[in-house]
C-alpha cells in the first residue's frame, strides 16, 4: 500500500493514506495536482480514437492504441519530458482554424497545467491560442502555453524565433525558438515544443528548468554567444549545445520572467480560488471569526509553500483600503518569491 508523508507542491497520484502533521483550519488550502500537458492531436488514423473527443493517456503503449503509432510523437515528447499525463483532444483531418477554436472551447472544461500544439501551427492559430490564454487568466483560469517554429527553417534564423518571442509577449507564454537532432535527423522547435511542455509540467514548482539536459543528440541550430544573449533579451527559451549535452540555457516565459516564477503564481490562483469556492463562498460568515478561519486558511496553505521552498516572507491580513462587510471579503497578501541560483560569480585571490 502506498503512504507516507505528501508534497503539498505535486499530490502522491496513487492510493494511499499519506499523512502530514498540520494546525488545523476551518478547510485547509490543498496544493492542486500538477502535471498534465494538454494536446489538440492532428491526426488519429490506425487507433480507436474518435474526433473531438477528450482522453487521457500515461504511457506510450495507451496512445498507440487510440491514435495510431505514426501519430503519437508529440504524446512521447510530453511524456518523455517528465508530463504525469497528457490531455488529448482529437481533431478532425486537415483541421481548420475553426477546429481549434473548437478545441480551445472544449479545453475551457477541464484542468491542465500546460499546452501545446501537436508540431507546427500557423501564426494566426498561435495568436488567438495566446488571446485564449489571457482570456482565462482574467477569468480565473492560470496555465502556459509553449510554442514553438511555424515552419522548420524558423530555426536556423535566430531573430525570426526572437520575433516570434516579441510577438507572443506574455508572462505565461514560452517560446522554443531551437531545435534538435534526434537519431540523425532534425526536429524543429514546433515539433519539439511538448518535451517542453512536459519538462515544465513535470518540474516541481520549487525548481527550474534552467540547465535541464535533453535526451538528444545535437540541437538543429547552434547558437552563438551574442546569439543566445540576445535570445535570452528577447523572451526566448533556447537549447544549447555546451560540448558535451544538449540543455535549456534559461527557463524563461516570453516576458521575460523566471518559468519558475510564473507556475508559482499559477499554483497559488488556482489552489486557493478552488478551495474557496468549494469551502468558503456561501458557507461561512463574513464576521470577524469567518475572517479569520479565511485568512489562517490561506496563511497556513502559503507556510507550506515557504517550507517547500517556493517562497517567504508570507503576510496575510484584510486589507486596510477596503471594508470586509456584507458579502465582500478583501485580503492583503504579500510574499516574496525565492527563485533558483542560476548564475554564480567568483572571484578567486592568488
Amino acid at each position: 500500500m502506498a503512504g507516507g508523508t505528501w508534497d503539498p507542491t505535486s499530490l502522491p497520484v496513487r492510493p494511499g493514506l499519506y499523512i502530514n502533521f498540520k494546525s488545523a483550519a476551518v478547510a485547509q488550502i490543498k496544493g492542486g495536482t500538477r502535471g498534465t500537458v494538454a494536446i489538440p492531436l492532428k491526426a488519429i488514423t490506425g487507433g480507436t480514437a474518435s474526433v473531438k473527443t477528450f482522453y487521457t493517456v500515461e504511457n506510450e503503449t495507451d496512445a498507440t492504441a487510440l491514435f495510431g503509432a505514426s501519430n503519437i510523437a508529440s504524446i512521447k515528447y510530453a511524456l518523455q519530458g517528465g508530463a504525469r499525463e497528457v490531455l488529448v483532444y482529437t481533431l478532425p483531418a486537415s483541421a481548420t482554424a475553426t477546429d481549434y477554436l473548437d478545441a480551445r472551447t472544449a479545453f475551457d472544461t477541464r484542468p491542465f497545467n500546460v499546452h501545446v500544439f501537436d508540431g507546427e501551427v500557423t501564426a494566426p492559430i498561435q495568436d488567438s491560442t495566446l488571446t485564449w490564454v489571457t482570456a482565462n487568466r482574467a477569468a480565473g483560469k492560470h496555465f502556459l502555453a509553449v510554442f514553438g517554429a511555424v515552419a522548420a527553417a524558423d530555426d536556423q534564423t535566430p531573430a525570426t524565433g526572437n520575433a516570434r518571442s516579441v510577438r507572443l509577449l506574455d508572462d505565461y507564454a514560452v517560446n522554443v525558438t531551437v531545435g534538435t537532432v534526434i537519431n540523425g535527423s532534425a526536429v524543429s522547435s514546433g515539433v519539439y515544443a511538448p518535451y517542453v511542455a512536459g519538462l515544465i509540467a513535470g518540474t516541481p514548482i520549487n525548481r527550474s528548468i534552467t540547465y535541464k539536459v535533453a535526451p538528444v543528440a545535437d540541437v538543429n541550430k547552434r547558437y552563438t554567444n551574442s546569439e543566445v544573449v540576445a535570445a535570452l533579451a528577447a523572451g526566448s527559451l533556447v537549447l544549447t549545445n555546451d560540448g558535451e549535452k544538449v540543455k535549456v540555457e534559461q527557463g524563461l516565459v516570453t516576458s521575460v520572467k523566471k518559468i519558475r516564477s510564473m507556475r508559482a503564481r499559477q499554483a497559488i490562483s488556482n489552489d486557493i480560488t478552488k478551495t474557496a469556492a468549494d469551502s468558503y463562498i456561501g458557507q461561512i460568515n463574513n464576521d470577524a471569526d469567518g475572517q479569520a478561519a479565511l485568512i489562517s486558511a490561506v496563511k497556513a496553505y502559503l507556510e507550506t509553500l515557504e517550507d517547500a521552498g517556493v517562497l517567504r516572507a508570507i503576510s496575510v491580513g484584510l486589507d486596510p483600503q477596503f471594508q470586509s462587510v456584507g458579502d465582500r471579503v478583501y485580503l492583503l497578501i504579500s510574499y516574496v518569491e525565492i527563485d533558483s541560483m542560476e548564475r554564480i560569480f567568483l572571484t578567486i585571490s592568488v
